[in-house]
């Protein structure tokens, strides 16, 4: 038996299967080595009764997540899951691997992550090349949740939001601005309550305000890595992976093609590709 897990910071969705069929299939809290350490990972593991079930029998183990993007943070998980899963062999990277596996197999190709945070890369078919991106919610993310976050919050601190979504605002959240400002500074993991806005994105998704926040953020992402790595790679195809990408993905088609790129698709959750890979190599 195999497990595949694709984590962002919000959410880990875990695939279990044994012989090319899916035993189980369910999501976590998320697994970020920057966030958490192996005592709290071991502690979510064994709250997931399908986890704790299958431990025995799971030989092979392929994690992908956010944050386990140096050797440090990858032990981290490593570490985690090798004393939970005892008889299993533990593999785990990066999610812009998993990403690059999902959309291209063993092709390669330029494939950019917005979801949680954002990423790209340029994948040979074998590996992705090493680069400067991945800085992080603060630092980058451009076009992710976290970063839709922080505009909505800004717009509705700065009183820039137009009366009718700040309305909205309010009535959904409750929110004013001491609360807002402890949650960012002040709570653990301030990117997954950033993260959090995405679904007032979604269900004021036909907004002309709030579409324009989102292509703003489309077009840095793309100007900022998608274009630079499209003219070190011009032959590549592009692909996008990420709840962001695809739940608005006509204003990320609209992006691309403002900067002369083509998208060659958009999945929205890589895990079913992994699994299919995976079972495919066992």
């Amino acid at each position: 038996m195999i497990a595949v897990v694709y984590s962002g910071s919000y959410f880990a969705h875990w695939r279990l299967a044994d012989k090319g069929r899916t035993i189980a299939s369910f999501k976590t809290n998320g697994i970020n080595p920057y966030f958490n350490d192996e005592k709290h990972i071991l502690q979510l593991l064994n709250k997931n009764i399908n986890l704790i079930h299958h431990a025995e029998e799971i030989k092979r183990i392929y994690f992908f997540g956010a944050g386990a993007s140096s050797d440090e943070r990858k032990a981290v998980v490593y570490n985690a899951l090798s004393a939970f899963f005892k008889f299993g062999k533990v593999t785990v990277d990066h999610d812009i691997t998993a990403a690059a596996i999902a959309c291209c197999k063993n092709s390669p190709g330029i494939v950019s992550i917005c979801g949680s945070g954002s990423n790209a890369a340029y994948y040979d078919g074998k590996k992705v090349a090493p680069n400067n991106y991945g800085l992080g919610y603060i630092l980058a993310d451009e076009g992710s949740s976290n970063w839709l976050g922080r505009q909505l919050i800004k717009g509705f601190m700065n009183e820039t939001l137009p009366a009718g979504i700040r309305k909205k605002f309010i009535h959904k959240y409750d929110a004013d601005r001491k609360t807002l400002l402890e949650k960012v500074y002040r709570q653990k993991q301030p990117a997954l309550f950033l993260s959090s806005f995405a679904d007032f994105y979604l269900e004021n998704r036909t907004d002309h305000h709030l579409q324009s926040v989102i292509k703003k953020g489309f077009s840095s992402l793309i100007s900022t890595y998608l274009v630079p790595l499209h003219q070190q790679h011009p032959e590549s195809s592009i692909h996008f992976v990420g709840t962001v990408a695809a739940n608005f993905q006509e204003l990320l088609y609209e992006s691309a093609a403002e900067a002369n790129l083509q998208i060659t698709n958009i999945i929205k959750e890589p895990i079913n590709n992994l699994l299919t890979y995976y079972s495919n190599k066992n």
